[in-house]
């Protein structure tokens, strides 16, 4: 990778009070309980990402307001998952490699009949209805995935990021 794009990024607090203790408990019985429904909704989403690495900072991709609560959008009916995402600056090199993090997490962490999409949210990119296109194509992402420096960098900044941080209280 070359010069950093944004070198200062505003940084933010991470939120990890997103759950008051009686949801938390009540989650946590649901998930023991296997004659209880136990749909994803979009704080379980969003906590699956949340804390992948950026690509050019040492911080995740909550701190950096990459990703919110509020980008993502669950549809357990049709079993899909829609994340949208934020680059920092609208002319971020990092954008496509961002989506592919989040798809990849995403594509590890839900059920197989789950459709993901990700994108980039409008007007906050210089490129963003090109990159969305080549993030929904199939084909594209399996493509790049298969690039081994891809790959490894995408697994450098996805590995650590199964800690459960949102349930905390």
């Amino acid at each position: 990778m070359s010069a950093i794009d944004n070198p200062n990024p505003e940084v933010y607090s991470a939120k990890i009070d997103l759950l008051s203790e009686e949801e938390l408990a009540k989650r946590q019985r649901q998930e023991h309980d296997n004659e209880v429904a136990d749909d994803i909704d979009e704080l379980e989403v969003f906590d699956m990402i949340r804390n992948i690495e950026d690509p050019e900072h040492p911080l995740s991709l909550e701190q950096l307001r990459v990703v919110s609560l509020e980008q993502v959008k669950v549809n357990n009916q049709k079993r899909e998952v829609e994340v949208s995402f934020t680059p920092t600056i609208p002319h971020c090199s990092s954008a496509s490699i961002i989506g592919l993090m989040i798809r990849t997490k995403l594509g590890r962490g839900l059920p197989e009949n789950y459709k993901i999409a990700v994108s980039i949210t409008k007007g906050t990119h210089n490129s963003d209805t090109e990159i969305s296109k080549q993030l929904a194509d199939k084909e594209r992402v399996s493509a790049a995935l298969e690039n081994k420096n891809i790959s490894k960098q995408i697994n450098k900044r996805i590995k650590d990021t199964d800690d459960v941080t949102a349930y905390l209280v």
